[in-house]
């Protein structure tokens, strides 16, 4: 080498000088600043939005701004004749300018924890959606999911029941299911798929869209139940779900709570080691809800796998053992936690941080501070209005409306079971149906949003809320107060026929909003939307009531969204469907305890966010409650012996035993008074 320096051009020596330099670099560690950042761009993901991005009607934009492409690397691979942009998520810096460039909003640049690096589980295809670990069912309990929609709690359904194979990662070279098996080695996934492979375990899932099996398995619901029944327990469920009314009518024929509870019930007849039930409280009321959460209790034996996916954090409290927290951005990445006792699980998707993993998810943590009592000196200082006492019989149904009044900066919440006219009261009110008594209805503006939203509208969102509500649209309060917490910018330039339910419930709910009114009248606000987005829209509803100085009634049976949201309560009595009540408007207090006592149950509240929580029947609580006459506590102090509970085996709230509403065996029971309740068993999950 030294021999042939003189004959070398001095191009070459520096040529060599460089390699020697590069190959002494090489040789020596890495800077840890430099280590990290390689390590961030492994945990780095682009996603791109198949609905929005349009390579031939924009101009390229990513293309063209990106500095790596410019470099002269193919990091965004797109031309016009594209269907969609590639991004590769090794060559790409995390620069965004992709993000900000492009006209239809269709990149996501996401830097992912660090821990995530070795965890996923499954990913769809390049620059698409990736979970990252799977929940752990454990047999003869109830595994809760819960998470905001887009997180990956039906994809990890999916793969648990083995419709899904989990390809970890890898969708250009998909792993067998002996390199899966080995990437589980150690863990119960290891059984439970390899139970799954070999056919020595059944796992049954009810859809999320109930309203979608008509169109595939349309027939009489006895017929249909009775050629699923492999347990000769059709009559049973059909009498506990209350089927037997519409036992000779077809699927198509079925309201959404009927089809919800078909659905369950054509689960339950069925011979399974696995039972997953994926939003089983949709279109269900509150007395329906705590039924569908006892059948699905009831399924549980010593052996079998029990796995739930709800928005409706109450039902999912009184119904599981424990509880995975899903988080991530929806749509682009999801992680599911270990496994915590219930109450403990909920509490900590509400404060939005993970402690095991030291990682908060969520901005500010949500709280459940309900609104006391109008003071009357206060309340005669507001504007006050007064609906007259109406009747109107529908058919065979007789609905009778006791006289009321309201005040402005007001949410008055009508609780009932489905069928008891709330929803023929609202109509009343707004005009829309006439009452059989001739009284005068006050002829007040109303904006009503009904209980189920057609997209009849033909082009995209901006299109609709221009043509609607153009002056809220452009007022800059509105936008803040409304628009940006329900994050309709995201949906603005898509159109209105492909949105889902939860974003047609959304637009829907700006739209009434925006709409001028003296009386809002909001049907079902919760409908669609996850347990996170159910939260926002209250406080945007709140909100939006108290700076308007406008009205609001509501119909909702989500319970915690219910006494969020409620300043006076309507209580409906009577026979569902045959004779009802509407009585005057009282306080939150009076009127829940009114309700819950028709119900026969009591709630309590968390100490730590002041959720409602449901006692179990026949608890100590339970009876405490019901024997003071107090079925539902406002706060701790209204506690009647004047203190809070004692706690048990370090549990401020979670004493209740689950025998009440599950048929276990004596040993399962006494294991369970051992563990110390839900939250006991949730941290011996953690030490495990």
């Amino acid at each position: 080498m030294l021999s042939c320096a003189p004959y070398a051009s001095p191009l070459l020596n520096v040529t060599l000088v460089e390699a020697q330099q590069e190959a002494s670099i090489q040789s020596t560690p890495m800077p840890p600043k430099k280590q990290a950042e390689e390590q961030s761009r492994l945990t780095r993901i682009a996603v791109v939005n198949a609905d929005r991005c349009k390579p031939r009607k924009c101009n390229l934009e990513c293309h063209k701004c990106c500095p790596v492409v410019l470099q002269g690397k193919l990091c965004i691979e797109v031309s016009h004749q594209s269907t969609i942009s590639k991004i590769s998520e090794e060559l790409c810096i995390g620069c965004a300018l992709c993000v900000k460039k492009c006209p239809y909003d269709a990149i996501r640049i996401i830097n992912l924890p660090s821990n995530l690096e070795k965890d996923t589980v499954h990913r769809y295809g390049p620059n698409s959606f990736k979970l990252h670990r799977l929940p752990l069912p454990r047999p003869g309990q109830v595994l809760g999911l819960v998470g905001a929609n887009g997180t990956g709690k039906s994809t990890a359904l999916s793969v648990l029941k083995g419709r899904i194979k989990p390809n970890l990662g890898r969708y250009m070279n998909e792993p067998g299911w002996d390199e899966v098996l080995k990437y589980f080695r150690g863990s119960e996934h290891q059984a439970y798929f390899q139970h799954l492979l070999d056919d020595k375990m059944r796992a049954l899932l009810k859809p999320q869209y109930v309203d979608k099996v008509p169109k595939t398995n349309n027939g009489v619901v006895e017929a249909l139940l009775a050629k699923a029944d492999e347990r000769n327990m059709k009559d049973y469920f059909m009498e506990v779900l209350d089927l037997k009314n519409v036992a000779d009518r077809t699927l198509d024929k079925l309201s959404g709570g009927e089809l919800q509870r078909f659905t369950i019930a054509a689960l339950c007849v069925q011979n399974a080691q696995v039972y997953m039930y994926d939003e089983p409280s949709s279109y269900l009321d509150v007395r329906q809800r705590l039924t569908a959460a006892q059948v699905i209790r009831s399924m549980l034996t010593e052996t079998n796998y029990v796995i739930v996916v709800e928005h409706d954090l109450s039902v999912v409290d009184y119904m599981s053992d424990f509880v995975c927290v899903l988080y991530g951005v929806p749509g682009i990445y999801g992680v599911v936690t270990m496994p915590y006792g219930v109450r403990e699980g909920i509490n900590i998707f509400l404060d939005g941080f993970v402690p095991t993993e030291n990682l908060r998810f969520r901005d500010e943590g949500l709280t459940f501070h309900i609104a006391d009592d109008i003071e009357e000196g206060v309340s005669k200082r507001r504007a006050m209005n007064e609906y007259p006492a109406m009747k109107k019989n529908l058919g065979s149904f007789s609905l009778s409306v006791d006289a009321g009044t309201f005040c402005d900066s007001e949410i008055v919440v009508l609780l009932g079971e489905n069928g008891c006219g709330k929803t023929t009261f609202i109509r009343m009110l707004a005009g829309h149906v006439k009452p059989d008594n001739d009284v005068e209805v006050p002829k007040l503006s109303i904006s009503y949003k009904p209980q189920k939203i057609a997209p009849k509208f033909q082009g995209t969102v901006r299109d609709l809320l221009q043509t609607k509500i153009y002056d809220m649209y452009c007022h800059p309060q509105f936008q803040t107060d409304v628009l940006k917490p329900l994050t309709i910018e995201e949906l603005l330039d898509q159109e209105v026929q492909n949105l889902s339910g939860g974003q047609l419930q959304r637009v829907g709910l700006c739209i009434a909003l925006g709409t001028p009114a003296n009386i809002y009248l909001i049907d079902e606000p919760s409908a669609y939307l996850d347990s996170d987005q159910r939260i926002i829209a209250s406080r945007v509803i709140k909100r939006f009531i108290l700076n308007s100085k406008r009205t609001a009634f509501v119909v909702e049976h989500d319970f915690i969204m219910a006494t969020y949201l409620a300043d006076k309560v309507i209580v409906y009595d009577g026979t569902p469907a045959v004779n009802c009540r509407a009585r005057t408007p009282c306080g939150l207090l009076e009127g829940m305890n009114r309700f819950l006592k028709s119900l026969n149950i009591t709630f309590r509240r968390d100490p730590t966010n002041f959720r409602p929580r449901i006692n179990k029947l026949d608890s100590v609580k339970d009876r405490d409650q019901k024997a003071s006459g107090n079925y539902f506590y406002m706060t701790e102090i209204d506690d009647p012996k004047g203190k809070k509970p004692a706690p048990k085996n370090g549990d401020d709230s979670d004493d209740d035993d689950r025998d009440d509403v599950k048929p276990a065996s004596r040993k399962q029971q006494n294991q369970r008074r051992d563990g110390g309740g839900n939250d006991g068993k949730g941290k011996k999950a953690q030490k495990n």
